[in-house]
């Protein structure tokens, strides 16, 4: 199976368009290797997805061909990624970023100045 078509099959991509474009720019590689789209795919093979800011890390259990759903993704690939990886996730939101609730709308004129302000401090 080829791995764009895997990746895509497993949910790790919404697309198979996606999952080719991956591969295409060096961000999958299989057991330490860079993948082609075209790479064929088979049981126990390590997979590394570099999403930034963390490279997720899988084992291949079963090789399918056709997208499954997500409740069925476990019986044939394994995260295996480690802990301090999956931490990088919310450490970006730790740092000088603004968050807004979603669905507060734009920022008041008075919180835009907070903001600018508070930018400026980071600067």
């Amino acid at each position: 199976m080829r791995i764009d078509k895997y990746l895509w099959a497993v949910r790790i991509f919404k697309t198979r368009s996606d999952a080719a474009e991956a591969c295409k720019g060096g961000k999958i590689k299989v057991n330490g290797a860079d993948a082609k789209s075209s790479r064929e795919v088979k049981p126990a093979d390590m997979i590394t997805v570099r999403r930034m800011p963390v490279v997720y890390t899988y084992k291949v259990i079963a090789v399918i061909d056709k997208r499954q759903p997500a409740k069925n993704v476990p019986l044939y690939i394994e995260n295996i990624t480690p802990p301090e990886e999956l931490a990088k996730l919310t450490e970006a939101h730790l740092t000088a970023f603004i968050r807004r609730e979603q669905g507060t709308g734009r920022p008041t004129k008075k919180e835009r100045r907070d903001l600018e302000k508070f930018q400026d401090l980071k600067i």
